[in-house]
């Protein structure tokens, strides 16, 4: 299993020093989020800081961007990093595409497979000399010019990884890309019974296989070196599984579990404004649902009874301001839990 770190996005300077400390301890990834900064600009610096960890976005928000855009930034980061960039795309929600980020808002799961479509023939383009012509609904790509070809240096392809939480978009996860992202805000049981059902389901459409294609998350992770540590991470996630759960679109999970009257009960609190409140409806036995909550000489079981079988990478923390120091024995008893996923597909 494969444990992933992520990166103090508030200042750049910050990076090489995070970075390489990631690496030397045994994380197996530093990953940016899309949040308060671009996820780009950190994953560049921390390329040209480090030497064999793997770089993530998890994730970028793509329907801003056009794919034209992401295809060049994703190819500048696997040849900057010689080859060890996983790419990681979210829809986001509507209210945030239409009036924090001013774009249009359609059905998210066609876009998105669109999305990921243009991406590959844009690199097989650039890659191959394949002539570039796509054409969807939402995009449209058939202009290439030598000039605006990158050169290439026989990198393989930047893998694709979507987030996803409902149904269609698991079913396109397993269908179109080599991963999925699966966001914090779920259980071990919703993963068991609906998430890998629905990624069998996509997989089964294109002659995907398992072993090449990565499970990353599905759930949240408290941690640290001492009990108090552990308890002021739990929190935290106390709060996290409100502020999701107060969103309809996360509601399957809760209702999974039959607290979908919590799910509007949270609702109608945000929209009183009660934010500082919502974080007490979650109740102890719901915290252990959705995180392993253990102390670093505990983690490695924890990890194994809460993601074991189902996911092959876990987040050692899904914020930029809470990096855990995990030992580096650690992360190599946690190294040694056995998982599907055995490397990403190197074929253009």
């Amino acid at each position: 299993m494969k444990v992933l770190q992520t990166l103090p996005q508030n200042d750049l300077n910050e990076i090489p020093q995070a970075a390489k400390a990631a690496e030397e301890v045994g994380f197996d990834m530093v990953c940016t989020m899309e949040n308060r900064h671009d996820p780009f600009l950190a994953l560049g610096v921390a390329a040209v800081a480090t030497e064999k960890i793997a770089l993530g976005t998890a994730v970028a928000i793509a329907f801003p961007r056009s794919p034209m855009v992401v295809a060049n930034a994703c190819w500048d980061l696997q040849v900057a990093s010689k080859g060890r960039f996983v790419l990681g795309l979210g829809p986001q929600i509507k209210p945030h595409n239409e009036k924090r980020f001013s774009v249009p808002w359609s059905a998210p799961v066609p876009r998105l497979r669109e999305y990921v479509n243009a991406l590959r023939a844009i690199w097989r383009c650039w890659e191959t000399g394949e002539k570039l012509d796509f054409r969807g609904e939402h995009y449209t790509f058939t202009l290439m010019i030598p000039n605006f070809v990158p050169p290439s240096t026989a990198q393989a392809p930047v893998p694709i990884t979507i987030a996803a939480v409902g149904e269609h978009s698991l079913r396109l996860a397993g269908e179109a890309c080599d991963g999925v992202r699966l966001h914090p805000f779920c259980t071990r049981a919703y993963v068991e019974d609906v998430v890998m059902a629905r990624l069998r389901e996509g997989m089964a459409k294109t002659g995907r296989s398992r072993e090449t294609f990565e499970i990353t998350g599905g759930g949240f992770v408290a941690t640290g070196a001492t009990d108090e540590e552990v308890e002021e991470v739990a929190e935290w996630v106390r709060y996290r599984i409100a502020f999701y759960g107060s969103t309809p679109s996360y509601w399957p999970v809760f209702e999974h579990h039959g607290y979908g009257d919590l799910g509007r009960k949270l609702n109608a609190m945000t929209k009183d404004g009660k934010w500082d409140e919502i974080a007490s409806e979650i109740p102890d036995d719901l915290l252990h649902l959705f995180a392993a909550i253990a102390r670093y000489d505990q983690l490695t079981a924890a990890l194994e009874t809460r993601f074991g079988g189902v996911c092959d990478s876990v987040y050692a923390s899904t914020s930029q301001d809470i990096r855990p120091a995990v030992p580096a024995d650690v992360l190599q008893d946690i190294a040694k839990i056995p998982t599907v996923f055995g490397g990403f597909a190197k074929d253009w």
